[in-house]
């Protein structure tokens, strides 16, 4: 009781939830009377950061950092432009695909949307479209971010889980391309219904150059994507080229990136890193105290008495994390709710982790498109100047359409771990 009070009162007070987790572990050591435990608990924190898989982080963020500064998303997006550009509701297919483009090198959702706001709505507006409407579809394509590989959140669950980080960044990719094609039905409804504007027809010539021109730039996710998928290079490795390959286009091909440049980069990269890396470390010592006192057990107790087979529970865990997600955003919801939820799946019903995983992330990626937080939006206002409320009213059918595939992940594990392994 003193623990769950403790806990509720620093998050309300608006306490960063990695000193969040770490003041409520002291207070329940407190709380049990067992002043010895204090002793473990560097070793604890220590141990969550122990991972040679975590070193993909910083290399991941970095790369977005390089590919932002050095002009390569322009280039997918014109690339993306020239070939679907001229359809019925041309410029938002464009904004979808270029960020399932960009999702492939970046895979962080708030800075996706950062980027893709700053280029897309104003080029949207100017074609006619509402701003709201281009703020909430450039939100929702950036759930694409750390759904297709490379992901900073299921590189973050592999560790919290002990999975091979390969195999849980490869479970992204149907899930990544099924809601990227399930967001194209919703945009050719929408289009049918709202009557949106035809793009410019290009020349096969322009169409050419074009490609041409960005042509280098795809061969970022090539080399990331392909290598992990081929066993040529494990995630770490993979990032670590990627960063190069980033640097090479944005500095010797495209030419919009300097050296000067370098700095600033590392600096961002290494902020971020290490706000989410502490995350991990307050996670493990969290999880810790959470097995010290039997909490997925008698989670686990409850649960069988609502849940009585697999499909049911993993249901049962969507609507949990999806009021979670309303609340609590990405990685530390999945921090807060991975340690207690994983060994129920898993022991009790039996489910694949990499299964699970998939369904817990999209899950609370979803939460950064869900008021109240709904933190996406408020990136996407943030950029824009439209009102994050009204952009979940406009972009419904897109919420609607991720529940569905959410359900869709739920009953078929397939659709996760076919490239697994």
């Amino acid at each position: 009781m003193v623990t769950t009070s403790a806990f509720l009162f620093v998050m309300l007070i608006g306490v960063p939830i990695g000193l969040c987790l770490m003041l409520v572990s002291m207070v329940y050591i407190l709380d049990t009377g067992n002043i010895l435990l204090f002793e473990s608990l560097p070793v604890q924190l220590f141990g969550g950061v122990d991972n040679y898989g975590l070193i993909s982080i910083p290399l991941f963020v970095l790369i977005g950092e390089v590919m932002n500064g050095g002009g390569i998303t322009r280039r997918i997006i014109d690339m993306t432009m020239a070939f679907i550009g001229a359809m019925r509701g041309g410029l938002a297919y464009v904004n979808l695909f270029a960020n399932m483009f960009v999702s492939s090198i970046l895979g962080s959702a708030t800075a996706q949307v950062a980027i893709m706001a700053q280029m897309m709505v104003p080029e949207m507006e100017k074609k006619g479209y509402d701003k709201t409407f281009a703020a909430g579809l450039t939100a929702y394509a950036g759930m694409l971010g750390p759904i297709i590989p490379p992901s900073i959140m299921f590189v973050v669950y592999s560790v919290l889980a002990q999975v091979p980080v390969a195999d849980m960044l490869m479970a992204g990719m149907i899930p990544g391309i099924l809601l990227t094609l399930i967001f194209c039905i919703v945009i050719a409804l929408m289009g049918f219904v709202y009557d949106y504007p035809r793009g410019e027809q290009w020349t096969l010539r322009e169409r050419g150059k074009i490609v041409l021109n960005a042509l280098p730039t795809l061969s970022i996710p090539i080399i990331i994507v392909g290598s992990i998928l081929a066993g040529i290079a494990n995630p770490t490795e993979a990032a670590a080229v990627g960063v190069v390959a980033a640097f090479v286009v944005g500095r010797y091909w495209i030419g919009d990136l300097s050296y000067s440049d370098v700095p600033k980069m590392l600096l961002k990269s290494g902020i971020y890193s290490a706000v989410v890396l502490f995350l991990v470390a307050a996670a493990a010592v969290f999880s810790w105290v959470l097995v010290y006192g039997m909490v997925p057990q008698k989670v686990a107790a409850w649960v069988q008495t609502v849940a009585s087979d697999p499909i049911t529970f993993m249901l049962l865990v969507n609507i949990i994390l999806l009021v979670i997600g309303t609340v609590i955003d990405g990685a530390p919801g999945l921090i807060m709710t991975v340690p207690i939820l994983l060994p129920i799946a898993t022991e009790v019903y039996g489910i694949d982790p990499i299964h699970f995983g998939v369904v817990v992330v999209v899950n609370l990626v979803l939460g950064f498109l869900t008021p109240p937080v709904g933190l996406c939006f408020f990136v996407a206002s943030a950029v824009t100047g439209a009102k994050p409320g009204k952009m979940f009213l406009v972009t419904l059918p897109f919420f609607v359409a991720s529940c569905v595939l959410l359900v869709l992940l739920s009953i078929f594990p397939q659709l996760s771990t076919y490239f697994a392994g």
